[in-house]
């Protein structure tokens, strides 16, 4: 186990190798299967630890702790940082359909060991139990929806938002005309370069008949920024950054939801996306070093900036560049090794899915 190139977040100053490889094997122990940890597990959480403390630690070759164990490893460490580290737990937990009883209980145990009581403990326990109904009330009422709904409540004393940010949008067109009006901005601009993300993949301005809420509209503008596609992939690399840039540890709800939508299938329809599980996709080739570089970016914002991504008035950003905008939020590139295997970006092709690239041929011969 040696120390991997240095994160390009900051790892805490006082972060040892022995502390990184003792707590990867408290969580290796507390989310391990009867018949051993998956390789998407080790895979994982391998690129997880990598990213974020710049050591590397085999999963695979790791001697149990317990919980106690692992309590007293992380006895100087505040509650967010052992918040995280179950949610580290909840991920890869959460990543294996079924999810074994025997798991859930394990985890909701190092938790207690750790003195965190998190929603998406019980959340992974309602799963494991095949509650899947409960677990999506749980997570909407606890976690997903408390959060969400505590953002847009500021979002309104703010600005003009809807005060119930996930309930079906209605027509508003001074809100499409806002969006249409970026079709003006100068060509490097933000809002330009949103609306070109959305006509050239069919997508509905927000405040048109059958667009999306103004609120979720807000991570669009966090794909351009972060430069993540709009397949399923990139969806789950777009609210994997967002949900680690809110400095809320409640912004994991995000990564959760979408990993139940579109790898386990735990979760049927939020409002705004339904499950898609033909594919598998965080077993995806490279998406286990995706994920961990999104959650990496993420942190970087959130030490930076201290603000929940889905509050950030886009609209007042919307004539500046967008590397201007990347540099007030502190954006981060993708890594080395995110760069060489492939994340495609926003605007790539490889980043659409199926339907989207058909619509944009399909767009590009008629305007040929």
């Amino acid at each position: 186990m040696t120390p991997a190139p240095a994160p390009e977040s900051p790892a805490p100053a006082d972060l040892s190798l022995e502390e990184v490889v003792l707590t990867a094997r408290g969580i290796a122990t507390a989310v391990t299967p009867p018949e051993g940890l998956t390789e998407t597990q080790a895979q994982l959480l391998q690129a997880i630890a990598s990213s974020l403390t710049g050591y590397e630690v085999d999963y695979h070759s790791l001697e149990p702790l317990g919980p106690e164990e692992l309590a007293e490893v992380l006895a100087h460490r505040d509650m967010d940082h052992r918040q995280r580290i179950v949610h580290h737990m909840v991920l890869a937990e959460m990543i294996l359909r079924p999810l074994p009883v025997e798991v859930a209980a394990r985890v909701a145990k190092y938790a207690k060991a750790l003195g965190i009581e998190d929603d998406f403990v019980r959340v992974a326990r309602r799963y494991a139990q095949g509650a899947y109904g409960l677990a999506w009330m749980d997570l909407q009422r606890s976690g997903f929806e408390e959060h969400v709904r505590e953002t847009g409540d500021a979002a309104v004393a703010t600005r003009r938002m809807p005060s119930k940010p996930l309930d079906p949008p209605k027509v508003d067109p001074e809100l499409e005309a806002r969006w249409v009006a970026f079709r003006d901005n100068p060509p490097d601009s933000l809002g330009r370069r949103v609306v070109e993300l959305y006509d050239g993949r069919g997508f509905i301005l927000p405040g048109a008949p059958g667009g999306a809420p103004e609120y979720l509209a807000q991570h669009d503008f966090v794909h351009v920024l972060a430069d993540y596609g709009t397949n399923l992939r990139g969806e789950i690399e777009v609210f994997a950054f967002i949900g680690r840039a809110d400095p809320d540890p409640k912004g994991f709800a995000w990564l959760a939801t979408l990993i139940g939508l579109f790898e386990t299938g735990f979760i049927d329809s939020t409002g705004f996306f339904d499950r898609d599980v033909r594919e598998r996709h965080a077993q995806g080739a490279g998406m286990h070093l995706r994920i961990a570089d999104a959650i990496r970016r993420g942190k970087v914002v959130s030490e930076a900036c201290q603000t929940d991504l889905f509050l950030v008035d886009y609209y007042a950003l919307a004539e500046r560049p967008v590397e201007e905008v990347r540099e007030i939020l502190n954006v981060p590139e993708k890594s080395e090794a995110v760069r060489g295997i492939g994340s495609p970006g926003a605007f790539d092709p490889e980043g659409m899915s199926e339907l989207q690239r058909r619509f944009a041929e399909q767009r590009k011969v008629a305007q040929s």
